[in-house]
């Protein structure tokens, strides 16, 4: 069988070299550790499931070096690029304008959340009815803390009547909360108000300002600041980058019919122009990390690496899981929010030694516009054409159920997005559905959707990955049309040697009617049978 190195190597040309470099200089020992997170460790196994590896495998590794200085010649020979456009002094202050976003993330801010819900469930229409505010309020607090030195000084749930009026609080509650801000800049430094709503709009920010003295934040702009955060490769950083436009663009469009134009709160036509050309170079490059991955994706598809997609809500447990199943040391999952960025792959072995590529992806969050992550299409493309997806769930989160939901209308989303809007195209690879964490739940929690759910794992624990594995083979098997046969062989000879090269070798057994013969039970393509029995037959 090939080894995946070359290949998950190539994962990183995804943006040239050069280009990464020019984007963040990066210090050796950093670099050792980038490298290790990309580098391949061979699946050993989960609770008795052995890897196999014959010294067939091993005559295989003299003609992998070709491959990796193919590799090589990829990432230096790339197309030059210039990523010094991403710090530009004058787009900061139109960022900070529209966003209240700032790079100097280390300054330490004491932080007033307010989560407004409607009042009567009948109106709450974008939020599903089993979503409690108190839920919301606890994710609000959670993006806070993702944010270092940044504190959360109170925390409130505000009921409403609707969320679109202008001022969107009623004036009595507008004393009680001018009262609790005076009385919070007396005892805290208090710093900052987080109205945790998907998107405010420019004239609800603007009256908030002027009423609380107060810099305000929308969800959208909290969720950019941990992004920036987050993004330390150049392909992240250019999509983080994008991700920001939409949003002022649309802050902009809100000014312009409003009565505040005239207090010049309106872009100028040199700012606007800024923009233009920000976009224009950013889409530039993002279509160049779009082709280099098509390519990527056409190269796995000649070496005929089947591909396992693991998607889910934000710290729902996806790189946990990946580490688990690929027993990679390297990966060190996070207990924050959005902490993967860049969708990575990583080598793995199903129980019938056949090796498979797992990739993580970033995590999706409810009351956000699908605009934030469809700027990430350029590496979410990888998961919507896998070959099977994982989808993990928070089990032990009280919302589970409707963060399952959004994740998965916004996978139909985004795959009809990358078909072009075709209907035909736009099917979703097999599901399989995983409830992780189910160690942090009582065991009647964990059967109320035992139905719902194949599986019931804990990915820090390391249990129910056997009968997840048998189905992620199973899945694997029936999307890419393999299938287990039994084949008898001269033993030591040439049929052997190509059939541990291309095909999965599950095991050997020496053949009794036949000493000089074996009896491999393999892993094998139509296609590649029919290339075994052309050679050999």
């Amino acid at each position: 069988m090939k080894s995946l190195g070359p290949l998950l190597r190539l994962a990183q040309a995804a943006v040239p070299l050069h280009l990464a470099r020019a984007a963040v200089p990066l210090r050796p020992a950093v670099v050792g550790v980038l490298h290790a997170r990309f580098k391949y460790t061979q699946h050993q196994g989960v609770k008795g499931i052995k890897n196999r590896k014959s010294f067939f495998e091993a005559q295989m590794q003299a003609g992998q070096q070709g491959d990796e200085d193919e590799a090589e010649e990829e990432r230096t020979n790339g197309i030059q690029a210039d990523m010094r456009f991403l710090d530009d002094r004058a787009y900061d202050e139109v960022a900070g304008g529209a966003m209240r976003i700032s790079r100097d993330i280390a300054s330490a801010q004491h932080v007033l959340i307010l989560q407004p819900y409607v009042k009567w469930s009948a109106k709450r229409k974008d939020m599903p009815s089993d979503v409690r505010p108190e839920d919301q309020l606890a994710e609000a607090s959670a993006l806070i803390h993702s944010l270092p030195n940044w504190q959360v000084a109170t925390a409130l749930k505000v009921p409403l009547e609707s969320l679109e009026r202008k001022t969107l609080f009623g004036s009595g509650k507008m004393l009680e909360l001018k009262a609790l801000i005076a009385d919070l800049r007396q005892e805290k430094h208090l710093t900052c108000l987080f109205v945790s709503k998907g998107t405010l709009s420019f004239a609800q920010k603007r009256f908030l300002e002027a009423e609380f003295r107060l810099p305000v934040m929308d969800r959208y702009s909290v969720v950019i600041q941990i992004l920036r955060l987050h993004a330390t490769t150049a392909e992240a950083r250019l999509q983080v980058a994008m991700a920001e436009l939409p949003y002022i663009w649309s802050q902009a469009k809100d000014a312009s019919v409003t009565q505040t134009r005239r207090q010049g709160y309106a872009l100028t036509d040199l700012q606007k122009e800024i923009l233009r050309t920000r976009e224009r170079k950013l889409r530039a490059e993002l279509d160049r990390v779009r082709r280099q991955r098509q390519l990527l994706r056409q190269k796995r598809k000649q070496q005929n690496y089947p591909i396992v997609a693991v998607v889910g809500y934000t710290n729902a447990g996806k790189t946990s899981l990946i580490k688990a199943l690929t027993v990679e040391d390297a990966l060190q999952p996070r207990n924050q929010l959005f902490a993967t960025l860049d969708v990575t792959a990583h080598g793995g072995q199903l129980p019938c030694n056949l090796q498979v590529i797992y990739m993580d992806t970033v995590g999706f969050m409810s009351d956000l516009p699908t605009g934030l992550f469809e700027c990430f299409v350029a590496t979410l493309e990888d998961a919507m054409l896998a070959d099977v997806i994982v989808h993990v769930q928070d089990l032990s989160h009280p919302c589970h159920v409707a963060q399952r939901t959004h994740v998965e209308s916004t996978l139909r989303s985004l795959a009809f997005n990358v078909s072009g809007g075709d209907p035909a195209t736009s099917q979703l690879p097999p599901i399989i559905n995983v409830y992780n964490k189910c160690d942090l739940v009582s065991q009647s929690a964990s059967d109320v959707d035992a139905e719902a759910a194949a599986h019931h794992i804990s990915a820090r624990a390391q249990t129910g990955l056997e009968p997840l594995l048998a189905d992620i083979e199973e899945q694997i098997l029936a999307a890419t049309g393999r299938r287990k046969l039994q084949m008898r062989v001269p033993s030591g000879g040439p049929e052997m040697a190509w059939l541990y090269k291309n095909a999965a070798v599950v095991d050997t057994v020496a053949d009794e009617a036949y000493p000089n013969r074996l009896m491999m039970h393999v892993v094998i393509s139509q296609r590649t049978l029919d290339q075994f029995k052309r050679q050999f037959l």
